[in-house]
């Protein structure tokens, strides 16, 4: 019964006006983290997004998913290692990886924040093709706790 009335509230909140608007911004956030994404020196798969995800390959800068997710992961940044368009990668490895917008969007993220997402994953993939991505993933998880902060997932006062 209980799965029934979530859905039922789902529902209900997808069809207030606010929720389409909420969708549209999701959209444009991720097509602003992929275009700086891109700008930095990654390869977007399709070369964009018209959706909430964006997928990365990153064999051209010669980095596996699996140790771009990780490095992403020690500054703090979400992402998955998936599988790209006649990936050579094992499915444990892979050469891409796929980012998303909705879980910062819901915490107010606008597409100035997105784009600077976008900056951050490029700089870290940098890094990791040069074999020594510490100082970088330090100082961006830095910038990452910092950003969080102004957009806390709670509105509560704590305690």
């Amino acid at each position: 019964m209980h799965v029934i009335a979530a859905k039922a509230v789902a529902f209900g909140e997808a069809l207030q006006p606010s929720f389409k608007d909420y969708a549209a911004q999701v959209v444009t956030n991720a097509k602003a983290m992929a275009s700086a994404a891109k700008a930095s020196g990654l390869d977007v798969v399709s070369g964009g997004t018209d959706t909430h995800l964006a997928l990365i390959d990153l064999r051209p800068k010669k980095v596996t998913g699996k140790d771009a997710e990780a490095a992403l992961g020690r500054a703090y940044i979400t992402c998955n290692k998936n599988g790209v368009p006649f990936d050579p990668q094992k499915p444990t490895i892979t050469s891409g990886i796929r980012v998303g917008s909705p879980a910062g969007t819901t915490r107010g993220f606008g597409e100035e924040e997105f784009t600077q997402i976008g900056n951050w994953i490029g700089e870290i993939v940098e890094a990791v093709a040069s074999g020594d991505s510490t100082s970088t993933e330090d100082r961006i998880r830095g910038d990452v706790q910092a950003l969080t902060a102004q957009f806390p997932i709670y509105g509560g006062t704590g305690g």
